[in-house]
């Protein structure tokens, strides 16, 4: 993680102007919704809750956890220094006023709307919500892999609903994470049980 965070704030600083403008028909159909800023921040417990979870109890999935949101960062990171990008939908100012409203305003001024696709919110969701119901520990464990996906959706509809995203975004994350899933969780994938040494190994290096 010590070359993504500073990958990316280095982004946030200098994408601020010059970007290419992401935006779809379908963005201007979206409403605001500032309750989805509920799920959007409860992103962060679902994706660190999974990481710690797996780290302690289950170090196979833990491994493939971990290549899944690193790849899928890493390309996020590439595209937006290859291609900076940004977009103009967030609302000038807010026909209510509450909590929820106040949380948006305070997201608005610590994230820029740039670097956005593919969407690591709806990206790295869609890899825990793989993990969890892949994982055997929770194979009859059917609330909460529900609930899962029910977070998983919310949030993947929150980053549209709070204008944080475009459409665009949205769907390259879940094209990324098609894509991921075929690598890391089918049976032609990726063989983590053959390999563990060197996965940790890739993993600690990451």
């Amino acid at each position: 993680m010590c070359i993504y965070f500073p990958w990316f704030n280095y982004l946030e600083r200098h994408v601020t102007t010059r970007f290419h403008v992401i935006h779809t028909a379908m963005d201007d159909k979206i409403p605001f919704l500032e309750i989805f800023i509920v799920p959007y921040y409860l992103w962060f417990l679902y994706v660190a809750g999974a990481v710690m979870y797996f780290l302690f109890k289950n170090k196979e999935e833990y491994y493939r956890l971990c290549i899944f949101l690193f790849v899928g960062m890493t390309v996020f990171l590439i595209a937006s220094t290859v291609y900076p990008n940004g977009h103009y939908l967030r609302p000038g100012s807010f026909e209510r006023d509450n909590i929820f409203t106040a949380m948006v305003a305070h997201l608005y001024q610590i994230d820029t709307p740039t670097n956005l696709f593919p969407s690591i919110h709806v990206y790295n969701s869609i890899g825990v919500n793989f993990a969890l119901w892949h994982c055997e520990n929770f194979k009859k464990n059917k609330a909460l892999r529900f609930g899962s996906s029910i977070l998983m959706v919310s949030i993947i509809l929150s980053t549209m609903f709070l204008k944080q995203h475009s459409v665009f975004d949205v769907i390259t994350g879940i094209a990324c994470a098609a894509c991921m899933y075929t690598l890391v969780y089918t049976k032609n994938g990726l063989r983590v049980g053959d390999s563990q040494t060197s996965l940790e190994e890739w993993v600690r290096h990451v």
